[in-house]
């Protein structure tokens, strides 16, 4: 019988479904076990082989806990709000819910032609109302709570109410903006219905500000600094600019010291964890305030600083405001006006990471104003520089450019003084920057002390003066959480008075309107505000009419959409309820039973995403009691990555030779030729009959390009070509190059020879290289290929084959043809018939004649275990391929040995492992079959080979058995006729005998 992977596939995968197989239950009395992949968005290129690796060895851990009696959670869906379905809108003007409805279908096929055991019946998109209808209920949930650092914990913002009410604000720790003022609870009491909302705004989880944020005008959205890089939009490839809007935000610095001492109680890498703690920043220093005393200001102003540093103070010879602090504009003198403009003009278009990342370049402004330090009430400089960020501390640093290198450089580059107050300590070179072997000097009332004693004091004389306190700092800042864009969770908010009130709960969901189109309108606003029913009544507590908002029950509803974090920062949850979906987002019930995520797999680069915001998100629920998890995720592995072979070709760049858009061609160059041209000592006129051939055929304009020294400077740009056009030997297929894109279709091809060449004569060589598997680098490789000419078995072993799941590995297709002949040889051990058909001999295997089957067996089984459970997924396939090559050697057929063999298998290639468990007589799925249980017995050796040498010369081998005395050794030997052959009648002298080790005849 052959080995029919396709029809045994969609077999299974048919009876899988039909039958539920992988179905958890929310009451069962086994232990559960959850495991979860990081959700994919659905775009519209589909899986790609890079993509199933996490999802292969998540299914693998999922399918053994099974084996081993856990009810398990598996499931699986989609984060389905996302970009490039509004991109595609915009340009195509579908919808797009159509488009992410078309590409899940595409994601679901592949998903269920590659075996995974996910439980579909529990799927979420975030994009579907019943889906995010709870999420505008958590985002309700965070609007009406606040931050108690006394209880250490979120509370209802009734409990803050009757705070202020009693005693006003005057003794509350809480978590609040900077700018709140202090009232008495008279204060309160007199304030009107708006103003208290405003005082509240400023203290509740989830809240209007203006806020500087990453603005993107191409996609017409705001991007978190985790969808930058490079200063460019991820999406796209689009600029950044830094602007200031209003925006919703939710107030996660509160939680900034609970993320970080959490990160001690789960099992996440110390990578990733450091991560986090270094997103998170804590810092422990003072807060410091300087007046500003000379400036053209009509208000006198004050500038706080938070420094890890307080001990040098004395050292502060300039001060930096970020450009885009508040104070800027109100302190810079007339002369310096427009500099200080044009600097801040320049700052906004560089991302946050840009201007952290660049350590080399020395920029920045003098305002002309001056600020008095706090004991020696000197003048200081106060400049602006774009290495300080307004998000970061309180946008201000005190510069002491002795102890900090970057202030050191700033300071030598616009010739400001650097006071030196380290005493025995040479500065003329570099910064000082050792705490630890700090003796301060020059500094008055701290000379001669060590850093934490002069800490302790400055701290101490600061506070006597009102301008100063021990402070504790974090990094982490408050998340933005508005998108500027139509394909999002509409945020459950309307307003009266300029004030947000909320959507009552009963009303929800509060769905997206249609639209005409999905771009921002003229006026700059969000696409919603191109709704025409974008109004809510609360009379008749509906959505209507926008024509309607002059009425007295009318009010305008909020017009950005939720960031793409928002639905995925609880959709763990959403997943252990299978039937109350509509009353809750989860029921108690459900929560308390399947508790948290027991194994999470997924990429790192979500560390300070959706990894921190997930975190946040859950601790808030916990604090109000609708959770009984403090941590969303046990354990946590992040997988590597699949890198793909790119195929580069060179590009001749037209720009740099001419001026002017005209008509080119585009002319391709070897690889090979271009380092051949590179070299002076290369003839370029001499060798280069193609460039000639071409200047023929071009007009005036493009042969001036084609001169010996532009050729030379290597105007040439490496462009992807898509490997499907590439064969074994790297070779381009000219024709299909031609045929994909327009602007190619008279593309010249110079070959290695520097010879003109077409797709009828001639060979054009490709550059390849390894590089992140992607659709934008055409180097994918489908898996719908790979399952179709070598099955989903295949595929499941070879990407665990690859490598460590941690690691980046690159893909060949040509090695998965080591495991599809693997699983055809375990094809083969239950095909021993005639004719090979299936034959398994289900007699009872004696222990002697079984033996070394027995042994086989149960290394396997110990090998795989251990590996399994220590996501070492790459030596368990070498494993089965060790036992399966034994076991066909031993000609094993026995059942006793080949079934507890497919339980191994099984999680890894489960198709396979199903069609064989069938043909073995079982009526029920493989996938809860027991797990082998490991005996140790099979593997401890009953016999020696002994090594038999005469005179210290090993001349054959003799098996004994290992409990065999040592006179009993002996006289077996001797008494052995190959022993006899090599004594020719003589009488030994000696005969040495190590039991278990040696034999050794003397004389």
């Amino acid at each position: 019988m052959k080995y029919n992977f396709n029809a045994i596939e969609k077999k299974w995968q048919k009876i899988w479904s039909e039958r539920q197989t992988f179905k958890a239950e929310n009451n069962s009395e086994k232990s559960k076990y959850y495991v979860l992949d990081m959700f994919p968005y659905p775009s519209g290129a589909g899986l790609h082989v890079g993509h199933p690796l996490g999802y292969i060895a998540s299914d693998i851990y999922a399918r053994y806990k099974r084996h081993k009696g856990f009810n398990v959670l598996h499931p699986m869906g989609y984060d389905s709000f996302g970009l490039p379905a509004e991109q595609y809108a915009i340009q195509t003007g579908q919808h797009p819910a159509l488009t992410t409805e078309a590409n899940i279908k595409t994601y679901r096929r592949q998903l269920d032609q590659i075996g995974f055991s996910f439980d579909w019946s529990r799927e979420v998109r975030t994009s579907n109302p019943e889906y995010y209808k709870w999420t505008q209920w958590i985002f309700i949930q965070l609007f009406e709570s606040w931050y108690n650092y006394e209880s250490n914990k979120a509370e209802h913002v009734d409990t803050l109410v009757k705070v202020f009410e009693a005693d006003g604000n005057q003794n509350i720790n809480a978590a609040c903006d900077d700018d709140t003022e202090v009232f008495s609870a008279d204060q309160w009491k007199a304030y009107s219905k708006v103003e208290k909302q405003h005082i509240l705004l400023k203290y509740r989880l989830t809240y209007l500000a203006e806020t500087e944020v990453n603005w993107c005008p191409a996609l017409g959205t705001v991007l978190a600094n985790d969808e930058i890089v490079n200063g460019v939009s991820e999406r796209g490839g689009h600029p950044v600019i830094r602007k200031k809007m209003t925006q919703w935000s939710m107030r996660i610095s509160a939680y900034a010291e609970r993320l970080l001492q959490g990160l001690d109680t789960i099992d996440w890498t110390d990578a990733l964890k450091d991560i986090q703690r270094n997103w998170i920043g804590k810092s422990v220093g003072a807060s410091v305030t300087f007046n500003v005393t000379a400036s053209e200001a009509k208000q006198s102003h004050q500038i706080e600083v938070f420094t890890t540093r307080p001990d040098t103070i004395f050292g502060t010879s300039f001060m930096t405001l970020a450009p885009e602090h508040e104070l800027v504009s109100q302190i810079t003198t007339e002369a310096q006006k427009a500099e200080v403009e044009a600097y801040i003009e320049a700052t906004a278009k560089r991302s946050e990471r840009d201007r952290m990342a660049d350590v080399k370049t020395i920029s920045g402004v003098f305002t002309g104003a001056y600020a008095e330090h706090p004991f020696t009430k000197e003048p200081i400089p106060i400049w602006i520089g774009d290495y300080v960020l307004a998000s970061y501390g309180t946008g201000a640093v005190m510069a002491v450019p002795c102890g900090d290198q970057r202030d050191y450089d700033f300071a030598k580059h616009f010739d400001i003084p650097i006071p030196n107050i380290f005493e025995g300590v040479d500065i003329s070179e570099e910064a000082f920057a050792d705490k630890d072997k700090t003796i301060i000097a020059n500094s008055d009332f701290i000379n001669g002390m060590n850093y934490k004693k002069a800490t302790k004091r400055v701290i101490y004389e600061l506070e006597q003066i009102g301008q100063g306190k021990g402070k504790t700092n974090y990094r982490l800042r408050d998340a933005v959480f508005s998108r500027q864009r139509y394909w999002g969770e509409p945020f459950p908010a309307y307003y009266v008075d300029g004030m947000p009130q909320m959507i009552a709960t009963e009303h929800l969901p509060l769905t997206l309107p249609e639209v005409e189109k999905y771009l921002p309108t003229e006026e700059g606003e969000p696409p919603l505000g191109r709704a025409t029913h974008w109004a809510w009544d609360t009379d008749q507590c509906a959505v209507v009419s926008n024509q309607l908002i002059d009425h007295e029950t009318v009010y305008p509803l909020e017009l950005n959409t939720m960031p793409g974090w928002a639905g995925s920062s609880w959709y763990f949850f959403r997943y252990m309820e299978d039937a109350k979906r509509n009353e809750v987002f989860a029921s108690e019930a459900a929560l308390n039973y399947w508790d948290s995520v027991d194994l999470y797999i997924g990429g790192s680069e979500h560390a300070t995403g959706h990894l921190l915001y997930s975190r946040f998100w859950v601790k808030f629920l916990y604090d109000r009691g609708y959770v009984s998890v403090n941590e969303p995720f046990k354990k946590l592995i992040n997988q590597g990555m699949i890198l793909g072979t790119s195929a580069f070709v060179y590009r001749y760049n037209w720009s740099l030779g001419i001026d002017g858009a005209i008509s080119k061609p585009p002319i391709f160059i070897s690889k090979t030729f271009l380092d051949k041209i590179k070299s002076k000592d290369y003839a370029l006129s001499d060798n280069c009959e193609a460039i000639d051939s071409i200047i023929g055929e071009l007009s005036s304009k493009h042969q001036a390009v084609f001169m010996e020294a532009q050729i030379r400077s290597f105007p040439f740009t490496a462009i992807h070509a898509d490997v499907s056009f590439i064969n074994a030997a790297n070779e381009l297929d000219i024709r299909k190059f031609r045929d994909w894109r327009e602007e190619f279709a008279e593309a010249y091809f110079i070959d290695s020879e520097g010879k003109l060449i077409n797709e009828d004569n001639g060979v054009f060589h490709v550059e390849r290289d390894v590089e992140k598997m992607s659709k934008s680098k055409f180097n994918v490789v489908n898996p719908d290929e790979i399952c179709e000419q070598y099955g989903a078995d295949s595929l499941r072993l070879y990407e665990m084959f690859l490598g460590p799941l941690e690691q980046y590995k690159p893909w060949n297709t040509a090695g998965i043809t080591g495991v599809h002949g693997f699983l055809k040889k375990l094809w083969k051990l239950f095909h021993q018939g005639e004719n090979n058909t299936f034959y398994v001999d289900a007699s009872p295997l004696g222990k002697s004649e079984g033996a070394e089957s027995f042994k086989t067996l149960h290394k396997t089984i110990k090998k795989v275990e251990e590996d399994i459970e220590n996501f070492s997924f790459n030596t368990s396939v070498s494993t089965f391929m060790i036992a399966v090559n034994e076991l066909t050697a031993q000609k094993c057929a026995s059942k006793a040995i080949l079934e507890p063999l497919l339980i191994l298998v099984s999680p890894y290639a489960p198709h396979i492992a199903e069609e064989l468990w069938e043909q073995l007589g079982h009526m029920e799925s493989i996938a809860t079959a027991p797990f082998p249980k490991f005996e140790e017995k099979h593997l401890v050796e009953s016999s020696k080979n002994y090594p038999i040498s005469f005179n210290g010369k090993m001349r054959f081998t003799l098996e004994l058995p290992l409990d065999m005395s040592k006179e009993d050794i002996e006289k077996t030997v001797l008494a052995y006729e190959k022993t006899q052959e090599q004594l020719q009648g003589r009488t030994p002298k000696k005969v040495i005998v190590v039991p278990g080790k040696i034999v050794n005849i003397v004389g």
